[in-house]
């Protein structure tokens, strides 16, 4: 680059204590290493794009991943919600309340096939009889039960209840261990299947099954009745129940509670010891028409403190009472009556 001319110079340089000073090469100098420092930074721009593009698309992969973490913890706490929300005190107390519910109805239903006599109270084997459930329907019915159940903490919980009833820690696979003719009649809930499992090595299930059906039909008096409510896994199993007591001398068949319901569908298989008698009918099959029945029936009538089979309310004051006396009946210390038996407290708080 060539110097300006001399006509020039004297307008590029300022006067400063009597001495000229020019400018022109030292921006020319500064110009040249402000390019000089542009390049260099463009080059190293230019080598960093590649790492920053493969940045970006390693923050995209991230970016997603995090977003399926994030739905999927989402997911897992409305599960863990949904969990708690099903089994907080209240909904487990709600599905106690109804599992008891549904454990008496079932109670009451093989009592009622049984068609026991109402005039004098019976003795019955409750088999499977669990925690006493069953035979507390039992002695509120005015009858007498013995329990047998092969699980010594389920009777530990009956002894605890304190039921009515005497109870015996035996396998029903190994047959009924009692007299000739003793039984008036028989109940079993949700028991029997499981006889058609092999939990050892030596365990036959044709076998174990008619030792419990032939000793059964030996102990029970002749013209009772066996109720036997029980979950099939399968049509084989339930074919397998009922060829072995057949097998065993006994007579009559399945009665099927609402056939055509998937959650109220209940198999009582209904026994006879000597006579065959009619079989009872299911309920939700009967019809004028022949057809079901999809519709409640309504009634006037108001029924407060007896039930429809003249027995007194559970929990109410002739209930109490007549429960205590039974005790009394049995031995046992009851309290005095007073006017405070069956009285509604107050709720403490």
């Amino acid at each position: 680059m060539g110097l300006l001319p001399a006509s020039c110079q004297p307008e590029l340089c300022e006067e400063q204590g009597g001495q000229p000073r020019f400018h022109f090469q030292s921006l020319q100098l500064e110009r040249e290493m402000c390019l000089a420092s542009n390049c260099a930074l463009a080059r190293v721009n230019l080598s960093l794009r590649p790492r920053l593009e493969d940045g970006k698309a390693s923050l995209a992969i991230k970016y997603q991943e995090l977003q399926e973490i994030r739905e999927a913890c989402w997911d897992k706490q409305q599960r863990l919600e949904a969990y708690l929300e099903n089994w907080s005190p209240q909904s487990a107390l709600g599905q106690l309340q109804a599992k008891l519910d549904a454990s008496e109805a079932e109670s009451e239903r093989a009592v009622e096939l049984l068609g026991l006599p109402e005039d004098r109270p019976c003795l019955l084997l409750d088999v499977g009889c669990g925690s006493g459930l069953s035979g507390d329907y039992i002695s509120d019915e005015g009858h007498y039960w013995i329990g047998m159940d092969i699980s010594p903490a389920m009777l530990d919980v009956a002894v605890e209840r304190e039921v009515e009833g005497d109870l015996l820690l035996a396998d029903v696979g190994h047959g009924i261990p009692f007299r000739p003719g003793v039984f008036d009649g028989c109940i079993s809930i949700s028991a029997v299947q499981w006889l058609c499992n092999a939990d050892k090595k030596s365990h036959s299930p044709p076998k174990r099954l008619y030792r419990f059906f032939s000793t059964l039909y030996t102990a029970l008096a002749r013209g009772s009745r066996a109720v036997l409510q029980l979950y099939p896994e399968n049509s084989e199993q339930l074919e397998l129940i009922t060829a072995q007591a057949m097998r065993a001398g006994f007579t009559g068949g399945m009665v099927v509670d609402y056939p055509n319901s998937t959650k109220a569908k209940k198999f009582f298989l209904c026994l006879f010891v000597g006579t065959s008698g009619t079989l009872p009918k299911g309920l939700g099959t009967e019809c004028a028409d022949g057809e079901e029945i999809h519709q409640a029936n309504f009634t006037n009538e108001r029924m407060r403190f007896r039930n429809a089979k003249g027995k007194s309310v559970k929990k109410s004051r002739d209930w109490i009472l007549e429960k205590k006396e039974r005790r009394r009946r049995q031995g046992k210390e009851v309290r005095a009556d007073t006017k405070y038996t069956g009285r509604k407290r107050r709720p403490r708080f």
